[in-house]
């Protein structure tokens, strides 16, 4: 009976991670541009008892074999990239992706970060930062302060209407990236992503392009957090959380049946 308790353990670790993504999808459920991730599954080793196919005699062998299960764990936090919903709003520095890509940022160890996150601002120096962190959006684009707008294309140019002037200027163009395996990007906090050998290397382009989505300004991705679907996964969650505790007291009832027995 002892393996019992350790293999409704593990189910109850599983779960317990299990509920600790699913609470962080719920609490990210208002940050602009956040993927949700669902935890994934896997049995552990089995103890073969009889190996399926093993010879029972002379002339036969065993239908089926006898593999005991010692339970299970959470291998891997998969992200979920499927579009979010559009939030519209009058900022004209606050943009989207609308499709595939992330908008590239530098971090302050001069390595690049990327984000779905397009909430943008103007540091001190009139470059483009995001908001949360103040990280330059690459490539630097600075805003002279004369400037009476911004527009930023479908395609990430980044133009201004200088006061005085009838013709608008163009700055510069956002970097848009692109991954084989986005799922295999490192989520870093501060809603940044850096590459890993399970992503591959950033592919480059302009949005719009070559499969990568377009800029839509004045508009932010909202999480792509389902709440009453992440409910209803909280609730299986919780189930099975239970029912690995009800074999512990069930194993335990039984041990001291025994004990008390003997």
């Amino acid at each position: 009976m002892m393996p019992a308790l350790w293999v409704a353990k593990t189910g109850l670790d599983a779960q317990q991670t299990n509920i600790s993504v699913i609470s962080n999808n719920l609490a990210n459920a208002s940050t602009v541009g956040y993927k949700k991730s669902r935890a994934v599954f896997e049995d552990l080793l089995y103890q073969n008892v009889n190996q399926p196919g093993g010879r029972s005699s002379a002339d036969t062998t065993l239908p089926s074999g006898l593999m005991v299960g010692v339970g299970a764990k959470v291998t891997a936090t998969q992200k979920s990239f499927t579009q979010g919903d559009v939030q519209t709003t009058d900022n004209s520095l606050d943009v989207m992706i609308n499709g595939a890509g992330f908008f590239e940022v530098e971090l302050p160890d001069g390595t690049t970060a990327y984000t779905r996150n397009g909430q943008f601002a103007l540091n001190e120096e009139g470059t483009i930062v995001t908001t949360g962190s103040g990280y330059t959006v690459q490539p630097a684009i600075q805003i002279p302060d004369n400037a009476v707008s911004i527009t930023i294309s479908t395609d990430g140019q980044v133009s201004v209407q200088l006061a005085g002037q009838a013709e608008s200027q163009i700055l510069g163009q956002f970097n848009v990236s692109r991954f084989i395996n986005p799922m295999g990007l490192e989520p870093v906090g501060e809603n940044l992503f850096t590459e890993t050998q399970s992503s591959g290397a950033p592919i480059q382009g302009t949005a719009g392009q070559d499969g990568m989505g377009t800029i839509k300004q004045g508009m932010l991705e909202t999480a792509n957090v389902n709440v009453t679907e992440e409910l209803v996964n909280l609730i299986q969650a919780q189930r099975v959380y239970e029912m690995n505790s009800k074999v512990l007291s069930t194993v335990d009832a039984m041990l001291t049946s025994l004990n008390q027995n003997t």
